[in-house]
Protein backbone atom coordinates (compact mmCIF):
# COMPACT_ATOMS: atom_id res chain seq x y z
CA UNK A 1 0.00 0.00 0.00
CA UNK A 2 0.94 3.46 -0.55
CA UNK A 3 1.26 6.19 2.53
CA UNK A 4 1.19 9.60 2.77
CA UNK A 5 4.80 10.89 3.08
CA UNK A 6 4.05 13.73 5.23
CA UNK A 7 1.99 11.81 7.73
CA UNK A 8 5.21 8.82 7.50
CA UNK A 9 7.49 11.61 8.41
CA UNK A 10 5.80 13.05 11.22
CA UNK A 11 5.31 9.19 12.38
CA UNK A 12 8.51 8.93 12.37
CA UNK A 13 9.90 11.77 13.98
CA UNK A 14 7.34 11.02 16.57
CA UNK A 15 8.87 7.23 17.33
CA UNK A 16 12.15 8.37 17.67
CA UNK A 17 11.19 10.69 20.66
CA UNK A 18 9.13 7.86 22.06
CA UNK A 19 11.83 5.77 21.57
CA UNK A 20 14.83 8.08 22.85
CA UNK A 21 12.28 8.66 25.96
CA UNK A 22 12.00 4.80 26.57
CA UNK A 23 15.84 4.82 25.84
CA UNK A 24 16.98 7.15 28.36
CA UNK A 25 14.86 6.02 31.35
CA UNK A 26 16.55 2.60 31.19
CA UNK A 27 19.01 1.58 33.94
CA UNK A 28 22.67 0.23 32.96
CA UNK A 29 21.96 -3.42 33.81
CA UNK A 30 18.38 -3.12 31.92
CA UNK A 31 20.56 -2.78 28.47
CA UNK A 32 21.76 -6.85 28.74
CA UNK A 33 18.63 -8.16 30.03
CA UNK A 34 16.37 -9.36 27.07
CA UNK A 35 13.62 -7.82 25.27
CA UNK A 36 10.47 -9.26 24.30
CA UNK A 37 12.10 -10.93 20.59
CA UNK A 38 13.36 -14.13 21.28
CA UNK A 39 16.81 -14.41 22.09
CA UNK A 40 17.49 -10.88 21.92
CA UNK A 41 18.79 -8.48 24.55
CA UNK A 42 17.59 -4.84 24.06
CA UNK A 43 21.33 -3.86 23.66
CA UNK A 44 20.87 -5.82 20.44
CA UNK A 45 17.39 -4.07 19.40
CA UNK A 46 18.96 -1.15 20.34
CA UNK A 47 21.94 -1.98 18.25
CA UNK A 48 19.54 -2.97 15.18
CA UNK A 49 17.41 0.12 15.56
CA UNK A 50 20.57 2.37 14.96
CA UNK A 51 21.78 0.48 11.77
CA UNK A 52 18.44 0.49 10.47
CA UNK A 53 19.25 4.50 10.55
CA UNK A 54 21.90 3.84 8.95
CA UNK A 55 20.51 1.34 6.20
CA UNK A 56 17.81 4.27 5.51
CA UNK A 57 19.91 7.12 4.60
CA UNK A 58 21.84 4.66 2.56
CA UNK A 59 18.28 4.14 0.63
CA UNK A 60 17.89 7.79 0.62
CA UNK A 61 21.41 8.73 -0.99
CA UNK A 62 20.85 6.47 -3.59
CA UNK A 63 17.47 8.09 -4.41
CA UNK A 64 19.40 11.30 -4.49
CA UNK A 65 22.38 10.90 -6.33
CA UNK A 66 21.24 7.74 -8.28
CA UNK A 67 24.25 5.53 -7.47
CA UNK A 68 23.11 2.28 -5.92
CA UNK A 69 23.61 2.11 -2.26
CA UNK A 70 22.39 -1.30 -0.86
CA UNK A 71 20.58 -0.48 2.65
CA UNK A 72 22.97 -3.03 3.70
CA UNK A 73 26.17 -4.52 2.35
CA UNK A 74 24.77 -7.78 2.68
CA UNK A 75 22.81 -10.27 5.57
CA UNK A 76 25.99 -11.43 6.97
CA UNK A 77 27.91 -7.62 7.27
CA UNK A 78 24.26 -6.60 8.73
CA UNK A 79 24.20 -9.68 11.24
CA UNK A 80 27.70 -9.52 12.41
CA UNK A 81 27.90 -5.42 12.97
CA UNK A 82 24.09 -5.95 15.04
CA UNK A 83 25.91 -8.71 16.95
CA UNK A 84 29.30 -6.61 17.59
CA UNK A 85 27.27 -3.37 18.74
CA UNK A 86 25.29 -5.34 21.16
CA UNK A 87 28.46 -5.73 23.12
CA UNK A 88 29.31 -2.16 23.66
CA UNK A 89 28.44 -0.22 26.94
CA UNK A 90 25.00 1.38 27.45
CA UNK A 91 26.17 5.11 26.94
CA UNK A 92 28.21 3.81 23.10
CA UNK A 93 24.98 1.87 22.44
CA UNK A 94 22.78 5.25 23.76
CA UNK A 95 24.56 7.88 22.04
CA UNK A 96 24.77 5.58 18.46
CA UNK A 97 20.46 5.43 18.29
CA UNK A 98 20.67 8.92 18.98
CA UNK A 99 22.93 10.26 16.65
CA UNK A 100 21.97 7.90 13.83
CA UNK A 101 18.68 8.90 14.08
CA UNK A 102 19.41 12.21 13.95
CA UNK A 103 21.93 11.97 11.26
CA UNK A 104 18.52 10.34 9.43
CA UNK A 105 16.47 13.52 10.05
CA UNK A 106 18.88 15.65 8.34
CA UNK A 107 19.24 13.11 4.91
CA UNK A 108 15.46 13.07 5.09
CA UNK A 109 15.64 17.21 5.08
CA UNK A 110 17.88 17.42 2.82
CA UNK A 111 16.52 15.24 -0.08
CA UNK A 112 15.25 17.53 -3.14
CA UNK A 113 11.40 16.88 -3.99
CA UNK A 114 12.37 15.25 -7.30
CA UNK A 115 14.59 12.40 -5.18
CA UNK A 116 11.63 10.70 -3.69
CA UNK A 117 9.99 9.63 -6.94
CA UNK A 118 13.49 7.69 -7.14
CA UNK A 119 12.97 3.59 -7.13
CA UNK A 120 15.31 1.75 -4.63
CA UNK A 121 15.57 -1.58 -3.12
CA UNK A 122 14.80 -2.60 0.05
CA UNK A 123 16.64 -4.70 2.78
CA UNK A 124 14.54 -7.52 1.17
CA UNK A 125 15.42 -6.48 -2.39
CA UNK A 126 12.02 -5.40 -3.30
CA UNK A 127 11.65 -2.32 -5.59
CA UNK A 128 10.50 0.59 -3.92
CA UNK A 129 9.79 4.29 -4.05
CA UNK A 130 12.16 6.31 -1.78
CA UNK A 131 8.77 8.35 -0.74
CA UNK A 132 8.04 4.76 1.13
CA UNK A 133 10.99 5.32 3.54
CA UNK A 134 9.75 7.42 5.99
CA UNK A 135 6.93 4.84 6.46
CA UNK A 136 9.67 2.23 6.62
CA UNK A 137 11.48 4.02 9.59
CA UNK A 138 8.25 4.67 10.73
CA UNK A 139 7.11 1.25 11.36
CA UNK A 140 10.26 0.17 12.71
CA UNK A 141 10.35 2.87 15.48
CA UNK A 142 6.73 2.40 16.90
CA UNK A 143 7.19 -1.61 16.68
CA UNK A 144 11.01 -2.05 17.93
CA UNK A 145 9.63 0.55 20.80
CA UNK A 146 7.33 -2.30 22.37
CA UNK A 147 9.86 -4.93 21.36
CA UNK A 148 11.71 -2.99 23.96
CA UNK A 149 9.74 -4.00 26.87
CA UNK A 150 9.61 -1.47 29.31
CA UNK A 151 6.55 -0.36 29.18
CA UNK A 152 5.57 0.82 25.68
CA UNK A 153 2.60 -0.93 23.99
CA UNK A 154 0.63 -0.96 20.22
CA UNK A 155 -1.78 1.82 22.12
CA UNK A 156 0.95 4.46 21.75
CA UNK A 157 0.89 4.22 17.81
CA UNK A 158 -0.83 7.44 16.68
CA UNK A 159 -4.53 5.90 15.59
CA UNK A 160 -3.92 6.32 11.91
CA UNK A 161 -1.22 4.78 11.88
CA UNK A 162 -1.92 1.63 13.63
CA UNK A 163 -4.93 1.52 10.83
CA UNK A 164 -2.40 2.19 8.51
CA UNK A 165 -0.10 -0.74 9.75
CA UNK A 166 -2.97 -3.22 10.22
CA UNK A 167 -3.86 -2.59 6.64
CA UNK A 168 0.00 -2.96 5.88
CA UNK A 169 0.88 -6.19 7.61
CA UNK A 170 -2.52 -7.96 6.84
CA UNK A 171 -1.97 -7.11 2.83
CA UNK A 172 1.77 -8.75 3.65
CA UNK A 173 0.80 -11.64 5.23
CA UNK A 174 -2.77 -12.16 2.65
CA UNK A 175 -0.10 -12.74 -0.04
CA UNK A 176 1.40 -15.80 1.72
CA UNK A 177 0.11 -19.18 -0.13
CA UNK A 178 -0.01 -20.88 3.34
CA UNK A 179 -2.38 -17.88 4.90
CA UNK A 180 -5.81 -18.78 6.40
CA UNK A 181 -8.72 -16.92 5.62
CA UNK A 182 -9.27 -14.39 8.18
CA UNK A 183 -11.65 -11.27 8.59
CA UNK A 184 -10.39 -8.79 11.51
CA UNK A 185 -13.24 -6.53 12.79
CA UNK A 186 -12.01 -4.23 15.46
CA UNK A 187 -14.80 -3.67 18.10
CA UNK A 188 -13.42 -0.13 18.82
CA UNK A 189 -15.46 1.42 15.46
CA UNK A 190 -16.08 -1.63 13.05
CA UNK A 191 -13.37 -1.38 10.80
CA UNK A 192 -12.55 -4.39 8.87
CA UNK A 193 -9.25 -6.14 7.59
CA UNK A 194 -9.41 -9.35 5.42
CA UNK A 195 -6.39 -11.96 4.60
CA UNK A 196 -7.29 -14.90 2.25
CA UNK A 197 -10.93 -15.67 0.75
CA UNK A 198 -13.40 -13.61 2.40
CA UNK A 199 -16.60 -15.91 2.13
CA UNK A 200 -14.61 -18.77 4.11
CA UNK A 201 -12.87 -16.26 6.63
CA UNK A 202 -12.94 -16.85 10.05
CA UNK A 203 -14.27 -13.55 11.83
CA UNK A 204 -11.74 -12.46 14.62
CA UNK A 205 -13.25 -9.58 16.69
CA UNK A 206 -11.19 -7.40 19.50
CA UNK A 207 -9.77 -4.10 20.23
CA UNK A 208 -7.37 -3.19 17.30
CA UNK A 209 -4.69 -2.37 19.78
CA UNK A 210 -4.65 -6.25 20.06
CA UNK A 211 -5.97 -7.11 16.95
CA UNK A 212 -2.64 -5.25 15.68
CA UNK A 213 0.00 -7.36 18.34
CA UNK A 214 -1.54 -10.31 17.11
CA UNK A 215 -1.24 -10.36 13.03
CA UNK A 216 2.75 -8.66 14.35
CA UNK A 217 3.29 -11.85 15.79
CA UNK A 218 3.97 -9.51 19.17
CA UNK A 219 1.20 -10.68 21.36
CA UNK A 220 -1.77 -13.02 21.92
CA UNK A 221 -4.49 -11.25 23.71
CA UNK A 222 -7.73 -12.51 25.87
CA UNK A 223 -9.60 -9.93 24.32
CA UNK A 224 -9.66 -11.59 20.71
CA UNK A 225 -12.39 -13.71 19.87
CA UNK A 226 -13.29 -15.75 16.99
CA UNK A 227 -17.21 -15.82 16.17
CA UNK A 228 -17.67 -19.68 16.21
CA UNK A 229 -15.76 -20.32 19.48
CA UNK A 230 -12.73 -21.67 17.61
CA UNK A 231 -8.77 -20.78 18.48
CA UNK A 232 -7.21 -17.92 16.90
CA UNK A 233 -6.09 -19.23 13.57
CA UNK A 234 -2.24 -19.91 13.10
CA UNK A 235 -0.49 -17.05 11.28
CA UNK A 236 2.62 -17.57 9.05
CA UNK A 237 5.32 -14.60 10.48
CA UNK A 238 4.86 -10.73 8.71
CA UNK A 239 8.23 -10.29 7.56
Amino acid sequence: MSHNMAEALAWAADGAAHLRGLMERLGEEAFAAPCALPGWSRARLLTHIARNADAMINLLTWARTGTVTPAYASREQRAADIEAGAHRSPAEIREDVEETSDKLARAVKAMPASAWSATVRDAAGQEILASEIPWLRAREMWIHAVDLDVGASFADLPAPMMYDLLTDVTETIGQAADTPAVRLISTDNGQEWTMGAAADAVLVRGPTTDLLGWVLGRARSRSLRTDDGSPLPQLPPWI
